[in-house]
């Protein structure tokens, strides 16, 4: 596990990814410095777990730019980076939609030098991500 946290501590690696399984994610993430929120965003409920689960300001507007918006802020949640664990998340139209703007936010983190990563857990590996480490 001490590889995986020391690519979730590499902002040059920010990103948007996947894995089969959310434990190693979570083992890796246990006693460090890097902020973890674990969201399960399915349905039409996609805005509020999302808010939820990074303790959003009241002013967020449960929009996408309000959402690029928040994570591009984070600042009421000061960590040496941040990783957003989709353990559940939408499909179609509006999956790619949170794909982008969490691409849009890593980037934007990279930029300033602290990590950024997004993992979806996907055991069946159907999303078009990049897998966040080499599972055996």
């Amino acid at each position: 596990m001490a590889k995986l946290l020391e690519r979730l501590k590499d902002a040059t690696r920010s990103g948007v990814y996947r894995t089969t399984k959310a434990h190693a994610v979570l083992e890796a993430l246990e006693g460090s410095t890097i902020d973890l929120a674990r969201i399960a965003a399915n349905g039409r409920a996609l805005f509020e777990p999302i808010a939820q689960a990074l303790h959003f300001p009241h002013w967020f507007g449960h929009n996408w730019d309000a959402l690029e918006d928040c994570l591009t802020d984070l600042a009421w949640r000061e960590r040496a980076g941040h990783v957003l664990l989709f353990e559940d998340f939408p499909q179609g139209d509006e999956l790619g939609v949170l794909i982008d703007v969490l691409r849009s936010s890593a980037q934007y983190w990279a930029s300033r030098k602290r990590p950024f990563f997004a993992v979806f857990v996907d055991p069946d590996r159907r999303l078009a991500l990049p897998d966040l480490y080499r599972e055996r």
